[in-house]
């Protein structure tokens, strides 16, 4: 064999050692990824391990929207039945910025250059915007009193904690801060039960506080889990 043959197959020799070599660790880095998966998809995702506030105020904020509709329908029909402005709840609401001009909205005087309609729907846009602020605490105190009850807990705590924020807005702040701000004779419409009776105030709150507390459920938190701790939990 000549020495030209020598020197190829002592070639051929170094590059099929080093391809081992590679493949080799190529193996090794296999089997470390795949360790790691397997120790990482092992471990359990994030968890909430104390109460979640940021989440339950996320959710009251969203289910806030659906009590303010309903108890908005609740007084449309109400008012109708009784022969008043079916946005009679809006009008009264609406004294806060407008003051005793809005009263007159709606019944044929054209009060703003802007159109009736267009201030009454502004109202309602706003009725709703507060009832997505209310929802917070109301869904909260459900998430912290009755999380371990029924629908009639729920009911009850809703109950309570919606009264509390109708006394406390109507009777601790606005009974003095319209007629601060707005003036105006009364000044406090809001309040003032021949505008807006105590009782279709409270019945109002307590419409908004029961519709989140039968909407509770679709707020509840559930911790993300991976499909293999899911498969994981099938009887085999």
């Amino acid at each position: 064999m000549s020495s030209t043959d020598n020197t190829h197959a002592e070639t051929d020799s170094t590059d099929l050692q080093i391809k081992r070599q590679e493949l080799e660790e190529l193996r090794s880095r296999l089997e470390r990824l795949e360790a790691d998966l397997i120790a990482a998809e092992a471990r359990p995702g994030w968890q909430a391990t104390e109460y979640y506030s940021a989440y339950y105020a996320t959710a009251g904020f969203l289910m806030g929207i659906f009590g303010a509709v309903t108890s908005l329908v609740f007084n449309i029909v109400g008012a109708v039945a009784v022969g008043k402005s079916p946005l009679e709840l809006i009008r009264v609401y609406l004294t806060f910025p407008l003051g005793e001009k809005a009263l007159q909205l709606a019944q044929g005087q054209k009060v703003y250059a802007v159109d009736d309609g267009v201030i009454l729907a502004f109202g309602c846009c706003l009725y709703l915007g507060t009832g997505m602020v209310l929802g917070i605490p109301v869904y909260m105190a459900l998430t912290r009193f009755s999380a371990d009850g029924g629908l009639p807990k729920r009911l009850l705590v809703a109950s309570l904690v919606s009264l509390a924020i109708w006394a406390f807005n109507f009777y601790a702040i606005l009974s003095w801060l319209q007629p601060l701000l707005i003036g105006g004779d009364p000044g406090n419409w809001i309040t003032n039960s021949e505008y807006l009776p105590w009782w279709v105030a409270a019945a109002t709150h307590l419409v908004f506080g029961w519709t989140i507390a039968l909407l509770y459920p679709l707020g509840e938190y559930h911790p993300y889990r991976r499909p293999t701790e899911r498969r994981g939990n099938v009887p085999g």
